[in-house]
């Protein structure tokens, strides 16, 4: 399968990113509940150990409405900087790959989305480490005060390494969630009976959803590991990476029994 990658003459390069800046703060400040609980439980706080509503009751109880957005300003800032090199990093190594005719194959513009996110969390990963740590803190009893003051103090206690710690799972984690976007699309003409250039926006919309939703349950597991480890409980930290290192040996095993199954199916065609 391949796409056509088309300029948009309407917006120049600075709207598009202005757009999907602010359409990223509107999304990130309306879901920073979801975020917060999610992150919570993640880690494993003491909000988080009942049930979904039961986490939200808990964070309400201690640390009332504006625990529900604890974080978000620090995430809304890195989003710009995060959208910008996405971007730029995104349409280079596509215009590397297309053809004469401005094609792309399918799998090679979801490869290049994978890498663009890579580049863009490398440059912005001291930010996220600091939103983790402004979640898991009790607003009332704060030990971080803003992005500055929470970036400085890790660097100060814990070193230039603490700032980067899991950045090897946002990598490893660009991998599932690649392959389950790429699955995903792969198959979107069977699911609707239709071919793709005739899909309504309503039909891409689902289609983004569902995508997001097998791409994102791929790589969660790499994502609570890693939000555990940028909390900086060195214990926790080593208990996790012989979870994650259980994890990917049991992923691999797996991998290598499909492609035995594969070969020998192959063979017998042959």
């Amino acid at each position: 399968m391949v796409v056509s990658v088309k300029n948009d003459t309407r917006l120049t390069s600075s709207q598009s990113f202005l757009c999907a800046g602010f359409a990223g703060l509107f999304s990130k400040t309306v879901t920073s509940p979801l975020e917060v609980v999610k992150i919570k439980r993640q880690v494993g706080t003491f909000h988080g150990k009942g049930g979904f509503l039961q986490t939200f009751i808990v964070i309400y109880q201690n640390e009332g409405l504006r625990g529900f957005w604890k974080g978000n300003m620090v995430s809304c800032l890195r989003l710009f900087p995060y959208t910008a090199v996405h971007l730029t990093t995104y349409k280079k190594i596509v215009h590397l790959h297309m053809d004469e005719l401005g094609f792309i194959s399918q799998w090679r513009a979801i490869l290049a989305g994978g890498l663009a996110g890579v580049a863009a969390a490398l440059l912005t990963y001291p930010l996220e480490v600091a939103e983790t740590r402004l979640i898991v803190q009790n607003c009332r009893q704060r030990t971080y005060i803003g992005a500055a003051h929470t970036i400085s103090k890790i660097y100060r206690n814990e070193g230039l390494p603490a700032l980067y710690r899991g950045f090897s799972l946002t990598v490893l984690g660009a991998v599932p969630f690649s392959v389950g976007c790429y699955v995903v699309y792969m198959n979107l003409d069977k699911l609707w009976q239709e071919p793709s250039f005739r899909f309504t926006p309503l039909q891409n919309f689902i289609n983004g959803c569902i995508a997001a939703g097998v791409a994102q349950t791929l790589s969660y597991p790499f994502e609570t590991v890693k939000r555990k480890m940028q909390v900086g409980n060195k214990q926790l930290n080593k208990f996790n990476l012989v979870c994650f290192s259980s994890i990917l040996k049991m992923c691999l095993q797996w991998v290598k029994g499909e492609e035995s199954c594969i070969n020998s199916h192959m063979k017998r065609k042959t």
